[in-house]
C-alpha cells in the first residue's frame, strides 16, 4: 500500500478517470453499434453525435487518433451504402 499523501491521492484520482473512461468508451460503443444497426434516416441522423463522440474519445487518448479515423471512415461508407 502507498506510504505518502500524494501517492494515496494518485491511486483515487486514477480510479476515478478510469471508470469515467470506461464509461465514456462503452457508451460510444454501444452508440455504434446502434448507429449500425439502424435503418438509413435515423443512421444519418446519429451520425454526426457518434463520429463527435469518437472525437472526444480520441482527444482524450482513450482510444488511439488512427482508431477514431478508421472508425470514422468505416461509420460514414456504412450510411452511405444503406
Amino acid at each position: 500500500m502507498a506510504n505518502h499523501k500524494s501517492a494515496l491521492k494518485r491511486i483515487r484520482s486514477n480510479e476515478t478517470k478510469r471508470l469515467r473512461n470506461r464509461y465514456q468508451h462503452k457508451t460510444t460503443r454501444n452508440a455504434i453499434k446502434k448507429l449500425k444497426e439502424s435503418e438509413k434516416k435515423e443512421a444519418e441522423a446519429l451520425l454526426p453525435s457518434v463520429i463527435s463522440m469518437v472525437d472526444k474519445l480520441a482527444k482524450k487518448n482513450i482510444i488511439h487518433d488512427n482508431k477514431a479515423a478508421n472508425l470514422k471512415s468505416q461509420l460514414v461508407k456504412h450510411v452511405a451504402a444503406l
